[in-house]
């Protein structure tokens, strides 16, 4: 037999482990939810015996299993020592977006059934702490849509096949800073459209725009050093394993300067044969 490869799947309930497992259901792992940590390792001897050997396996681990929760630290150490690949992914999201997704939903907090929503999101988060600090790869959901959290998930487990993917996202400060962003950059130094009769209301998409942002004395020097910077981090991502980088833009509005400036970026990164994925939060409110 190969080696075995088993990957854990915690986090937030609502943060989106249905759609973890799922992505591991497709690479080709063998799926399982909650199994007790005492039988973790005969659980890998089993599906070693069974024919033909079972050598991918995914477990779901959840918070309401408190016992579980605390055997995995042992689970992990014996794991590796017996000589398995093994990945923790953590999932998590903030607060605001998991009561979203509940009230979408109209489903209680598994950790709150009779109470509110947000006492079930904190009890679930201590619970989880230490099994969060253990992770291998931890994943912010909030910003991601199914597709991307799939891709995230998949590229985690083949990460020493696949360089890290870059999530730009543009945004508005006007309407917050996201969550999810790893890194932060505040062009609202730059030269502003929205003072242009003319293109207000076109986006940093049209070409108009995008000239009059990308054509400034201090958005070429920006590129430059923005160019320089990601050069230098992105080979260091890589060979840290992280799944996906997402880098948020941000202008007064989210409507012109960020936009254009995520659009050149993404075109920049792409040229670097590295997979690209570009979002604008707030392109779509009124200017």
């Amino acid at each position: 037999m190969s080696t075995p490869q088993v990957v854990f799947v915690s986090g937030l309930s609502g943060s989106g482990k249905t759609t973890a497992m799922a992505a591991l259901e497709d690479l080709g792992f063998y799926c399982v939810d909650n199994l007790p940590a005492q039988l973790t390792r005969q659980f890998v001897e089993l599906c070693a015996k069974s024919r033909p050997p079972i050598e991918r396996m995914a477990l779901a681990l959840d918070a309401r299993e408190a016992a579980f929760l605390q055997g995995i630290p042992g689970v992990l150490d014996e794991l590796r020592g017996g000589g398995a690949r093994v990945w923790l992914i953590f999932l998590d999201c903030t607060n605001a977006v998991l009561q979203s997704r509940y009230r979408e939903t109209r489903r209680v907090h598994p950790l709150s059934p009779a109470g509110s929503v947000g006492e079930g999101i904190e009890r679930e988060r201590s619970l989880l702490e230490d099994v969060a600090r253990l992770a291998d790869v931890r994943v912010d959901t909030s910003e991601l849509n199914v597709h991307q959290l799939r891709e995230t998930v998949t590229q985690a487990v083949v990460r020493d096949r696949r360089p890290t993917v870059v999530n730009l996202l543009s945004f508005g400060f006007r309407y917050g800073v996201p969550e999810a962003a790893d890194l932060v950059f505040d062009v609202r130094f730059l030269r502003n459209p929205h003072f242009e009769s003319d293109l207000r209301p076109r986006t940093g998409q049209d070409p108009e725009v995008a000239e009059y942002v990308m054509k400034s004395e201090n958005t070429l020097a920006l590129m430059d050093r923005l160019r320089d910077l990601l050069r230098f981090l992105l080979p260091l991502y890589d060979g840290e394993g992280k799944a996906y980088l997402t880098i948020g833009v941000g202008c007064t509005g989210g409507r012109h300067r960020s936009v254009a400036l995520v659009e050149a970026l993404g075109r920049e990164i792409t040229g670097w044969e590295r997979e690209v994925t570009m979002t604008h939060r707030d392109v779509e409110k009124a200017p």
